[in-house]
Parts: C-alpha cells; sequence; structure tokens
C-alpha cells in the first residue's frame, strides 16, 4: 500500500472513529510518516490513550498489526526515494522543471476545484442560514483564526463592518484579549477558524469566551477541532489541497457565502451607501 493510500485512508475513516482513535490518526497525520516509524507506546503516548487503544486503530484498518501498520509505511517510503532518485537522474525526462511544474500545477488545480466544490456545498441550505442568524443578530461579532486561517478571520471582519456594527478581529496580546473576553456574553459571537495544526491560542481564547458565554462558530475541517464541542454552529470543510499548499481558498469563498447570507438577511443598501459616501468625502 503507498504512503498515499494509508494517508487516504485514515482520513476516510477518521469521523467514524471514537475519540482515542482519533487522537492517534491526527498524531499519525501531523508527523507522517515519522510518527508511524517509532514504538507503539510512544504513538499511543504523544496521541494521549493506551497502548490497546492504539492498536485497537490498526486492527480497524485491516492491518494484522502495529507492525504490518509499520511495514507498509516503509514500504511506500522505499518506493517514495526510489522515484526520487528516478526524478533527479540526469536525461530524466521527468527532471524537466517545466514540464514538472506544468503537471503540479495542473494537478493542482484540479484538486482545488474539487475541494472548493466541496467546500461550498456544505454552507449551502440551512447550514448558511443558521450562521447568518448569529452573525446578523449578535451583539458583536468577533473573529480570529490560526497563523493562516487568521487571513480568513480579517476578511470575514473587513467584510462584516461594512454590512453591521460590532464586527471586530480578536487581538494578539494576552493582555488585550482578556479585555475582549472580559466584556464578553450570550449576545456575543465569535467565529473561530481553526485548522490542523490546531492553534492553541485560538483554543485558549475560545474557551475562555464560551465560559462567558459567547456563542461560537467553528470553521474547521474534517479531523475535529479540539473547539468542536464548543460551537453552536459547526462548519466543516473537506480536506482538499492544492498540492503542498493549505487551501486557503476554500476559507475564503465559504466566507463569502457566508457574508452574502448575511447581507440578504440585513439589507444593509442605506448602510454601505453611507459608507461610500464617508470612504468619498475622507
Amino acid at each position: 500500500m503507498e504512503n498515499d493510500a494509508i494517508t487516504a485512508r485514515l482520513g476516510a475513516v477518521y469521523a467514524e472513529l471514537p475519540a482515542g482513535e482519533r487522537a492517534v490518526v491526527r498524531v499519525l497525520l501531523d508527523d507522517y510518516p515519522f510518527a508511524a516509524l517509532g514504538s507503539l507506546r510512544a504513538l499511543a503516548e504523544r496521541a494521549g490513550v493506551s497502548p490497546p487503544t492504539a492498536s485497537r486503530l490498526f486492527d480497524r484498518l485491516g492491518f494484522a498489526g502495529f507492525a504490518a501498520f509499520q511495514a507498509a509505511v516503509r514500504d511506500g517510503e522505499r518506493d517514495r526515494s526510489r522515484l526520487l532518485e528516478y526524478v533527479s537522474a540526469p536525461g530524466s525526462t521527468a527532471s524537466s522543471p517545466g514540464a514538472s511544474a506544468g503537471e503540479e500545477v495542473s494537478r493542482a488545480a484540479e484538486e482545488l476545484r474539487t475541494g472548493l466544490d466541496g467546500a461550498l456545498a456544505v454552507v449551502s441550505g440551512q447550514l448558511g442560514a443558521q450562521v447568518a442568524a448569529l452573525l446578523s443578530e449578535a451583539g458583536s461579532v468577533w473573529a480570529l483564526g490560526g497563523p493562516l486561517s487568521e487571513l480568513a478571520a480579517e476578511y470575514l471582519v473587513r467584510q462584516l463592518a461594512s454590512l453591521r456594527p460590532g464586527a471586530h478581529r480578536v487581538p494578539g496580546p494576552a493582555a488585550a484579549r482578556a479585555r475582549t473576553v472580559l466584556d464578553l456574553g450570550a449576545s456575543d459571537v465569535v467565529v473561530a477558524y481553526d485548522f490542523r495544526r490546531y492553534s492553541p491560542a485560538t483554543e485558549r481564547f475560545v474557551r475562555a469566551a464560551h465560559g462567558r458565554g459567547a456563542r461560537v462558530v467553528l470553521v474547521t475541517d474534517a479531523w475535529g477541532s479540539p473547539l468542536a464541542a464548543l460551537a453552536e454552529v459547526l462548519v466543516s470543510l473537506p480536506r482538499e489541497a492544492a498540492g503542498p499548499i493549505a487551501p486557503l481558498a476554500h476559507e475564503i469563498a465559504v466566507t463569502e457565502l457566508l457574508l452574502v447570507a448575511v447581507a440578504a438577511r440585513l439589507s444593509p443598501a442605506r448602510r454601505l451607501a453611507e459608507l461610500d459616501a464617508l470612504t468619498q468625502s475622507l
């Protein structure tokens, strides 16, 4: 079994697994293939589960135990090494930079297109209406994300602030975050973008905000953010990436659909006209 097939299999069964086995899958995918090449006990400790729990995952995947899973991973790595030697060999047609780049772009474009279709399908209908209702009626809306997904949070706030007052980015420094949490209550909504590898800072803020009564909208991936249990509305996007690039386009596209739904509820034509007039005058 090739490594791409192994990681695909881990992703395919993830949502159906018990919580302990899901924790093992997250460790494997976060540090693949290296997390798979140590001892079963070490893997279990990293996942915070018992060795028997980790072992049950590999039985469920159809392997004859953890050793058989490791052998499949090693075989895949040897195949990958031979492929790399081939494409880097002098005179190899596969080593042509132009051809290789063109093929990668074409493949990535197809993956991006497929992933985008899946992401947009997630927020159609009732789910989009739920998020729009929360963002329209909240006393204030605060958005945050991780190292890359913070760009989607920024985009949400910039656009939402044109549609309604009280849309803010969660500040970065701990003291400013504390002041923000201090004033949160049941009328407020926090929109968190949280993708693997999940952000500890995002988790700390959302847990604190939830503890003050704020309602949570979570935009995440299929792996299961640790914040999923706190979300009043969970927007779970499929895991589709364009090559090695994290699919920020999916997050932005989904955010745009949510903003369209908010605008339909608020009918902000007058506010937008006033905003445009003020912008011209300043």
